[in-house]
């Protein structure tokens, strides 16, 4: 007797009949591990981030200790966040020739020249109200932040960054950084843009790793709309129109119909950030002992894979890599 019935079965009996037809791949080159390095006097501070289990603030010496680390497990790429040790009203720090984050990526590049090291272009960090650009009247001022936006870009590049990655959410940002880069001799170095950046209530646990949280009011003028998904194909064609060379959607998880949406509308390669309140809940739940967090971080890559990002930011990738090596 012959079931007149699909057996989607036979190709699942057995692990390599499973391998076989498997859609999706994780690999650890997928992968970038964001560290966040603190301008301090001591060699070998390293203050562990309460609401991140396992993610600390990184001096100089300590940042390059675990890089190591991570190298060493297969993770082939890192992105950097600064912290300096005074701020100002217009983040003066993002864009000093001696800042934390040039002597990072300096250091980085010098003793693993394959790394790849990204760096975040923002004012965020380096501001003393955390807001993301200069502010006038209460407001940040869009095209006024450009001009320093656009320094902070060339003062990575000139340090030896391979790419910059501009996550202010200004208007006209990434046209503003390619023309910067492009007249000092920089054509060749890519911009992944943070080009659908939603004002997301994940991000939590990386305003204690930043300290970058807003002195007053929130993000919501410049950072997107939870509720909009038309709007983020604007955002992504706009920092297409400017020069960006990779797009990204940040958070991940919680917007995986927008990574499926870029993927299907650009060619570009698409970049997505698990964020640390994403990173957070998982390790909460498994330090409650509710989730077998291997599996679980795993799958969380995977489902970002699968929705179309060609690769991930996330806080587990030493973590992953190793698992996956």
């Amino acid at each position: 007797m012959h079931a007149d019935f699909h057996r989607g079965r036979r190709l699942r009996r057995c692990a390599g009949l499973r391998a076989l037809v498997r859609e999706t791949e994780l690999r650890p080159q997928d992968l970038i591990q964001p560290y966040f390095v603190v301008e301090h006097h001591d060699p070998e501070f390293c203050k562990p981030i309460s609401s991140m289990p396992g993610q600390a603030q990184l001096s100089l010496k300590k940042l390059e200790e675990k890089v190591g680390q991570a190298v060493a497990a297969g993770v082939g790429a890192v992105l950097l966040f600064g912290i300096p040790a005074a701020k100002d009203d217009i983040g003066a720090q993002a864009y000093a020739a001696d800042g934390i984050v040039q002597r990072a990526v300096a250091a980085l590049k010098n003793r693993w020249p394959e790394l790849l090291v990204v760096t975040d272009v923002c004012l965020c960090e380096y501001t003393a109200h955390g807001h993301c650009g200069v502010i006038e009247d209460g407001y940040v001022q869009n095209d006024p932040t450009l001009e320093l936006l656009a320094r902070a870009a060339l003062s990575h590049a000139q340090a030896g960054a391979d790419i910059v990655a501009p996550s202010d959410m200004m208007d006209g940002r990434v046209q503003a950084i390619r023309q910067a880069l492009d007249a000092n001799g920089f054509e060749t170095l890519p911009v992944l843009s943070y080009a659908v950046k939603y004002a997301s209530s994940f991000y939590g646990p990386f305003r204690e790793a930043a300290e970058s949280a807003p002195k007053f009011g929130d993000r919501k003028s410049y950072q997107m709309d939870p509720a909009n998904s038309r709007e983020a194909l604007l955002e992504a064609a706009a920092d297409a129109c400017e020069g960006a060379d990779i797009l990204m959607v940040k958070p991940a998880g919680p917007y995986l119909d927008i990574i499926r949406q870029l993927r299907d509308r650009f060619e570009h390669p698409l970049c997505a950030y698990q964020v640390s309140g994403e990173y957070a809940m998982i390790k909460a739940a498994a330090q409650l002992g509710w989730i077998d967090e291997e599996r679980v971080m795993l799958e969380s890559l995977l489902g970002i894979k699968r929705a179309g990002a060609d690769m991930i930011i996330t806080y587990y990738a030493e973590d992953a890599a190793r698992l996956l090596g």
